[in-house]
């Protein structure tokens, strides 16, 4: 099912409109102060589209360095 999610966002990027609840405005706020004004002109949807991405590219890098999560129960 992963795969074919996958396939569907590379063929036609489907946008969707997303909503966050119960954040804490002081949350929000320094957010866009700290890194929405600076790093994205204000724009708060670019920012989160940026930082989307960046942590699933991290996210692939860590995977494809891991060989061997030893278990500290074993």
């Amino acid at each position: 099912m992963r795969k074919k999610t996958a396939v569907l966002a590379e063929d036609e990027d489907l946008l969707v409109d997303l909503t966050f609840n119960n954040i804490p405005a002081s949350l929000l706020s320094e957010f866009t102060e700290r890194i929405v004004y600076p790093y994205y002109n204000g724009n708060l949807n670019a920012a989160i589209q940026d930082l989307l991405r960046k942590v699933l590219a991290e996210q692939d890098f860590v995977l494809s360095h891991i060989t061997h999560v030893k278990n500290p129960e074993a």
